[in-house]
């Protein structure tokens, strides 16, 4: 005989927890082996995991927002790959000078009125002389005037560059390491790993937070974004404060124009496991959140993203404007971080 709906009900249901996946050598050292086992994990066992520690450290219903302005545009003789403001494509972008005081402070005073508490400059340098360094500490003090906080994105820095700016009161330092060490080089030849890696050892040396993260859809395999998560995750001393995860935004004349478009479901993976092996870390999402819907991005909040980039622009390409995010966090009950 069949059991009745109560019969059923009475019976308790036990659901068996899969192991944890853990770094292996108890160190907190994440082999790339360790991470790739967390990107292999069922969908909803990742998500769970990741909300549960996303919990230990921050409110799941807060969300940090922080503006992106590109305050030198183009003529970058960088040949990134995915990048519209390399000089080596043709993208049909202007390329412009630094821009004044003046201008940035006002472009604060209207994030911090939108919402914003971190703003973030950005400028296309290989690597700023000492003279660019200045002016643009100058920037920051009109930033942190304004009271927010303040992160740069200037290339690869010399020996005093990071204490410069530190000394101008800038909180983060934007620098990319955009992708595992193995496929770095089909993706960008005019610098190597290394030189990343090296700046981000001035920055940490000068007591200014990291801003590090990476690009992902590039055509790279599940291995490789487990080896980009591996890389962050064992930056020494201490893995970034900030870490932004973009999906690659296509751009005519760029090498990467016709890339075939990464899973949405995949790219929350690498959102769920970046915040599981960076637990204390702000996980954003940064580029490519306009060609995402809003269930991806409310999978992706799920997953333990806690920042957007906001505004109508992420220096050259295109962002959801500020009206459209509102409504999406007010209909997934979120709240934005207050300063």
């Amino acid at each position: 005989m069949n059991p009745t709906l109560n019969d059923t009900a009475a019976q308790p249901v036990r659901i068996v927890p899969r192991p944890a996946v853990t770094a292996a050598d108890g160190t907190g050292r994440w082999s790339e082996d360790d991470v790739a086992a967390l990107f292999e994990l069922p969908f909803a066992d990742l998500i769970f995991r990741a909300q549960t520690v996303h919990r230990e450290h921050f409110s799941a219903s807060e969300v940090e927002l922080a503006t992106l302005l590109s305050v030198k545009t183009g003529g970058c003789p960088e040949d990134c790959g995915y990048c519209p403001q390399s000089v080596h494509f043709d993208t049909g972008l202007t390329a412009g000078k630094l821009m004044a005081v003046d201008a940035v402070r006002e472009a604060a005073e209207r994030a911090k009125a939108a919402g914003a508490t971190r703003f973030c400059m950005g400028a296309a340098w290989r690597a700023p002389k000492d003279r660019d360094v200045e002016a643009v500490a100058e920037l920051v003090r009109a930033v942190k005037d304004v009271g927010l906080e303040a992160c740069a994105t200037l290339g690869m820095l010399d020996e005093g560059h990071a204490e410069t700016l530190r000394d101008a009161g800038l909180d983060y330092y934007n620098h990319n390491l955009d992708s595992a060490p193995d496929f770095y080089g089909d993706i960008i030849t005019t610098r190597d790993y290394q030189d990343r890696l090296d700046t981000l050892e001035r920055v940490r040396g000068a007591g200014v937070k990291v801003c590090c993260g990476g690009i992902v859809g590039m055509g790279e395999s599940r291995r490789q974004r487990a080896g980009l998560v591996a890389q962050l995750a064992n930056l020494s001393p201490d893995y970034p404060e900030s870490v932004p995860i973009n999906n690659l935004v296509k751009v005519e004349g760029t090498p990467l124009a016709d890339q075939p478009d990464l899973d949405p479901l995949e790219f929350v993976r690498t959102i769920a496991v970046a915040r599981i092996t960076m637990p204390r870390a702000r996980v954003r999402l940064s580029a490519g959140r306009q060609q995402m819907s809003e269930a991806v991005q409310a999978l992706c909040f799920l997953a333990g993203a806690n920042s957007i980039f906001y505004g109508e622009k992420l220096l050259t390409t295109g962002n959801p404007d500020v009206a459209a995010d509102m409504a999406l966090l007010d209909k997934l009950g979120m709240t934005a971080r207050r300063a």
